[in-house]
Order: structure tokens, then C-alpha cells, then sequence
């Protein structure tokens, strides 16, 4: 699908603004808490191995607060306009945001104060949440046949939603009543399947849309994304076995597969920037580009990992590469994007048609937000190297800088959504119906 397809299909399928926004909102907190939690629990960040606590909510922090909460934002939006059929209904997706919301404040609070009633209540809250969202995701890739491609990263990511919620549960009652044999090896799996599976499989797919649309470029070659989909699930499926049964070689053998699935990404996504008719990203790709360098040592770490070879912080190190190296860095890349996109589809200026996006959000929180991201994950990454707190805790209060500038480039779109004319919205259940002016999502 090209870039004009995916703008040409959004038009009947766009939902209220509040429906994704409201994740993206959440997402922003905990980004924001995250590096508060991060400072605190510094002096056991560098050789986190699991267990209840501090450094346990900071994880969490990231991977429910601010990596689930926005790939739900995102997803409910556009996974709709990709596989060309409408969310069955809205109110499952505004529902399952107000189980998530208490249920993950419920399940950090319990984590970082190792209260076992909270981190349950928590935990079951953000299952039925995440259920909801589950079920509306399972229901739009049973009706979409336009791409294949996409659908089947959608899929693995729905069954790995599954089998991380079912883990996630075991792991939480497991702190109670100590059932699991092997408690370490299922929170390694439970990693496995959030960071590679549900999230991974999302970013992914969703390249195979966004990277095109951003770049004015035709779709990745069929049969080698077909490829790609392939070493990716044979890496997660590989990935979990060797997790769960405590199997060395098969986590060796996930992240040999890993090499070779991320390599074919990496190739058909310079494919798509050659090929397209925009060359010059911005910012936000230097975001992109520096997650797909982490996305490309993220295998051979994980062999570090496993063997031992890169010293007691290597698990921790690799954790960082995967959660906030690739996934993390990609995320924040395409938000700059689709965040003004999004808005810009819901108003229109008052001399008519939809805005610039340069007219919405700003450049310098940008800007601000990008240098203090990866000066924080850099000054991360050499502190556990070198076993250091202290260089934690001023990474940390980096990321923080960060993170509050973000905030405000989000505020600043709030803003201009709120105070601009909203037309109508023709998708199913929602308020109002948008008129036919579609802005340019590259600009």
C-alpha cells in the first residue's frame, strides 16, 4: 500500500481524537514517572535481575506504561486503516482504557512496594483491559485480507498479548503462593513475549505502513517480508521454548534466527527509503535510524547474555537495548509523526482545510527531548558497564529532561485540538464526521 492508499483509506475509518489520545496522554505520565522511578531505584538498576521492588515498577513503568498504553493508542487507529475495516465498536477500546489506567497505577504501586494484594488486583485489572483490546484486534484481523503481511505481525502479536497477560498473572501470584519452579526463566519468557512478541511484532508490522507513508514510497517486496515474518516468529517461538524449558541452545538459536530476521527488516526498510520520493526525514528519523542500529545488535547481545561474555550487567544491558534502544528510541521516532497527523485529521484552520502540521507542536521540545533520550540511554548503558548508580540516577534525571520536554510538544497538539474547528467523523460509533481534506503525514 502506498502512501496515498493509506491517506485515502483513513478517510472512513477515522475514530473520535479521544479514543487514541487519551492513551497517548496516559503514556506520557508514566513516561514522565518512569524517570522519577528510575532515579530511585538506581542503585539496583545496573544488575536488576527481577524480584519485587523499585526497580521492577521503573521496568513496568516502561513496558505497560508508556510501551503498551501508546501501541494501543496507535493500533485502535491505525490498524483499522491498514487492513481496510473499521473497529467493530468503540466503546470495548474506551472501556478498556479505564480498567487499564487503575489497573496499571495498581500494579506499579504494588511492584514498588512489594504489596502482593496490589500487584494482583493490579494484574487482573490490566488483563481484562488488555482482554478488551485483545478481542477488538483479533475481530479486525479476522475481516482484513488487504495486507497479508501486516495481519500476520498483527496476529502474532495478538497471541503473544495472550500468552504475556497469562505469564504476567502466574508471575504475580507466584510472589504469593510460590507455585512456578522456575520463576526466573517465566519472567524471562514474560520478557521475551512483551518486548519481541506483543510490542516487537507491532513495530514491526507497522513499519510495513508507516515507514512507506513517511518516506512517499510503495510497500516492502511481498516475499521478503514473507521471510522476515518468519525468522521473526521462529526467534519469538524459539525465544519462549528456551526461556521457559531452560534450554541454552534454543535462546542461542533465537538469536541467531533474531541476526537474520532483523537483517532482512533492515533491508527492505532502506529499500523503502531509496525508493521513496521523500528524502529528507527530520528528526524523527534519526529516532528511526538509531532503533534499527539497536534492532541489529540486539541478537548478539542476547548471545552475550546467555554466554556470559560481557559480565555480570550484560542481562540488564541487553534488557536496555531491547526495551529502550529499539523499541523505546522507534517509538518516540514515529510519534513525532503520527501524533500531528492524527490531530491534523480532526481540524481544520478557520480559513478552511486542515492544517500544517508544522502548525502543530513545536520543534524545540523536540529537539530537547531527542538530545536527552539517547544522552540517557548512552550514560544508562555506561552505567551498568561499570556498575555505577550515581551515573544512573544523573541518566535518569536526563531522561527526565527529556521526557518533560515531549510532554510539551504533546501539549502544545492538545492544545491546538481543543481550540480548532472539529468536523465530523464518518466512522462507526463515532461524534462526528471529518470532511474529505487529508494533510500530508510526511511533512
Amino acid at each position: 500500500m502506498n502512501a496515498g492508499a493509506f491517506l485515502g483509506s483513513a478517510k472512513s475509518r477515522l475514530l473520535p481524537a479521544s479514543v487514541p489520545f487519551r492513551f497517548f496522554i496516559a503514556a506520557q505520565a508514566c513516561h514522565i514517572l518512569l524517570w522519577v522511578a528510575l532515579i530511585v531505584a538506581a542503585a539496583d538498576f545496573t544488575r536488576f535481575r527481577g524480584g519485587a521492588g523499585p526497580a521492577l515498577a521503573t521496568v513496568h513503568l516502561l513496558t505497560i506504561g508508556v510501551l503498551t498504553l501508546t501501541a494501543i493508542g496507535a493500533a485502535v487507529q491505525l490498524l483499522p486503516v491498514a487492513t481496510v475495516k473499521p473497529l467493530a465498536a468503540v466503546w470495548p477500546i474506551r472501556l478498556a482504557f479505564w480498567l487499564l489506567l487503575p489497573g496499571v497505577a495498581a500494579l506499579i504501586a504494588g511492584m514498588a512496594i512489594v504489596d502482593v494484594t496490589l500487584m494482583i488486583g493490579g494484574a487482573l485489572a490490566c488483563t481484562l483491559g488488555l482482554a478488551l483490546f485483545a478481542a477488538l484486534l483479533a475481530a479486525n484481523l479476522r475481516r482484513a485480507g488487504s495486507m497479508p503481511v501486516v495481519s500476520a505481525y498483527g496476529w502474532a502479536a495478538f497471541g503473544s498479548l495472550i500468552l504475556l497477560v497469562a505469564l504476567g498473572v502466574a508471575l504475580a501470584l507466584d510472589n504469593s503462593s510460590g507455585f512456578l519452579s522456575d520463576h526466573a526463566g517465566v519472567a524471562l519468557a514474560h520478557m521475551i513475549l512483551g518486548g519481541f512478541g506483543f510490542m516487537g511484532m507491532l513495530a514491526l508490522g507497522f513499519s510495513h505502513i508507516l515507514v512507506p507513508m513517511f518516506a512517499l514510497s510503495n510497500a516492502p517486496k511481498t516475499s521478503l517480508a514473507w521471510s522476515g515474518f518468519g525468522a521473526a516468529l521462529a526467534a519469538l517461538v524459539l525465544g519462549v521454548a528456551g526461556a521457559l524449558l531452560a534450554v541454552h541452545a534454543l535462546l542461542i538459536a533465537a538469536c541467531m534466527i533474531g541476526v537474520i530476521a532483523a537483517a532482512l527488516h533492515l533491508w527492505l526498510m532502506h529499500t523503502v527509503l531509496m525508493n521513496g520520493m521523500r528524502k529528507r526525514l527530520g528528526l524523527s528519523f534519526v529516532l528511526v535510524r538509531v532503533s534499527w542500529a539497536m534492532l541489529a545488535v540486539t541478537p548478539l547481545f542476547g548471545v552475550a547474555a546467555v554466554q556470559g561474555w560481557a559480565g555480570d550487567g550484560a542481562p540488564t544491558l541487553f534488557g536496555l537495548i531491547v526495551l529502550g534502544g529499539w523499541l523505546t528510541t522507534f517509538l518516540f521516532g514515529v510519534l513525532q509523526r503520527i501524533l500531528p497527523f492524527l490531530a491534523s485529521m480532526h481540524v481544520t484552520r478557520t480559513s478552511g482545510g486542515p492544517p500544517l502540521l508544522t502548525d502543530l507542536g513545536g520543534a524545540m521540545p523536540l529537539r530537547i527531548h531527542a538530545v536527552c533520550h539517547l544522552a540517557a540511554l548512552a550514560g544508562l548503558a555506561a552505567a551498568i558497564a561499570i556498575d555505577s548508580p550515581p551515573l544512573a540516577a544523573v541518566a535518569a534525571l536526563i531522561g527526565l529532561g527529556g521526557a518533560l520536554a515531549f510532554a510539551a510538544y504533546v501539549a502544545g497538539i492538545l492544545k491546538a485540538l481543543v481550540a480548532a474547528p472539529v468536523p465530523r467523523s464518518t466512522h462507526k460509533g463515532a461524534r462526528h464526521v471529518r470532511q474529505p481534506h487529508q494533510p500530508d503525514p510526511a511533512r
